[in-house]
């Protein structure tokens, strides 16, 4: 590869990464460009951590079948013993990691591999060598588990790559990596709002909207649920089984809500406060039946799961409404929330702590009740008028008849 191959390969992934390419057409085009310059790369390999709460990194592989094949997968914790932590403490890799080298040539029938998949995984693809590159981020660089990245190569040219090639890959390997990681960075932004805000919002503070008072008034499904018992049950329970308490039922009702098309706005102790927005108001209620069907279906299971274990188990109490809110930033110039407020927040959670009085697992308002369709109105059935705390008129609250069966 000339010094003018070089510069032209650097400054297309120099371009790419700016303009936002992926990392799968990153890591392509900048094998493509090594091919054609005279490199002969079979089979590479970037390895990036993240910063994400269920997995660790990406790896990413590419290889020049025709046409060139490119494939992703996550990869969960090494640090949590098992086969998965084993394995990565014989890799080539970690070995890197611990002992601080920055390039490793492995021949393709090195002993110290020899039982390593992806070194099975060359030799029987007629590869020859492989290189690994590590380029190590300073503590101002780092970003959760993204302190550093890794680029591996392999060939099938007899005797391996050249010093040439090796100086050359080696050179550019930071050119791609600084493009790779301002990708991942990206997409540590969002998942760090969207899981610490909600989906919804999290996509809106990216797009820019995060000056206070900034806010869209909306009219939305309010869902706002809490926990039967929850003081009581974690006043008597251990206290290291007070987060997994905590975590079992709110991922039952998360995950409910998230796949009706509805957006977490907050949790509060036990208490998760949601929306659900549609173009037609019905279409939002009927997403919030359907996410309150699979909550409840969710923490039945749950319930005989910890049963079974002689763990604490509880029932969850929902109340849901219909109003106008506003919908944005809300707090000082310093710390933003960005979330739902307006009286019918209040309502909503109202309705909620009237469960325990009105013995019912569900109410709705009337006002939930007259934005649904014909076909969801069947279900709901009214359990009387009562007065709400704060709330000026007695209103009729309704249940949800499967949810009381």
């Amino acid at each position: 590869m000339g010094s003018d191959a070089a510069a032209e390969l650097g400054y297309r992934i120099t371009k790419a990464g700016l303009a936002g390419a992926s990392e799968e057409e990153l890591l392509r085009d900048f094998c493509q460009g090594a091919l054609e310059a005279g490199v002969g790369i079979s089979r590479a390999i970037l390895l990036v951590d993240t910063l994400h709460p269920v997995h660790e990194g990406h790896v990413y592989h590419w290889r020049d079948r025709a046409p060139a094949e490119i494939t992703t997968r996550e990869y969960g914790r090494t640090n949590r013993g098992g086969e998965a932590e084993e394995s990565w403490r014989k890799s080539p890799f970690y070995r890197m990691l611990q002992s601080g080298e920055d390039l490793l040539l492995i021949g393709i029938d090195h002993p110290d591999y020899a039982e390593n998949t992806i070194v099975k995984e060359l030799k029987d693809e007629g590869n020859t060598q492989w290189v690994i590159l590590l380029d190590r981020f300073n503590e101002a660089g780092t970003i959760g588990e993204l302190d550093c990245l890794f680029s591996a190569f392999s060939t099938r040219q007899p005797g391996g790559f050249t010093d040439d090639q090796v100086a050359k890959l080696r050179r550019l390997a930071p050119v791609l990596g600084l493009a790779i990681k301002a990708v991942a960075l990206g997409r540590i932004a969002g998942t760090l709002v969207e899981t610490y805000l909600g989906r919804d919002p999290g996509r809106r503070v990216l797009q820019g909207r995060i000056e206070r008072g900034i806010t869209d008034r909306i009219e939305a499904v309010l869902w706002f649920s809490d926990l039967r018992g929850y003081t009581r049950i974690t006043g008597a329970a251990p206290p290291d089984q007070i987060i997994p308490f905590l975590n079992d039922y709110a991922d039952a009702i998360i995950s409910s809500v998230e796949e009706a098309g509805g957006d977490v706005l907050k949790l509060i102790g036990d208490g998760t406060l949601a929306i659900f927005t549609a173009p037609r108001l019905a279409d939002a209620c009927c997403a919030a039946i359907r996410a309150q069907t699979q909550a409840f279906e969710r923490v039945r299971s749950l319930n005989e799961r910890r049963n079974a274990a002689e763990l604490p188990v509880t029932e969850v109490y929902l109340g849901l409404h219909v109003g106008e809110v506003f919908y944005g930033n809300v707090g000082s110039d310093t710390r933003l929330d960005f979330t739902v407020v307006g009286p019918a927040v209040n309502e909503a959670s109202r309705i909620a702590a009237m469960c325990r009085s009105a013995e019912r697992t569900v109410l709705a308002s009337s006002a939930f009740v007259s934005a649904a369709d014909e076909d969801d109105r069947l279900c709901l059935v009214s359990v009387g008028r009562y007065a709400l705390r704060g709330i000026e008129r007695a209103q009729e609250l309704f249940t949800i008849c499967e949810a009381e069966e």
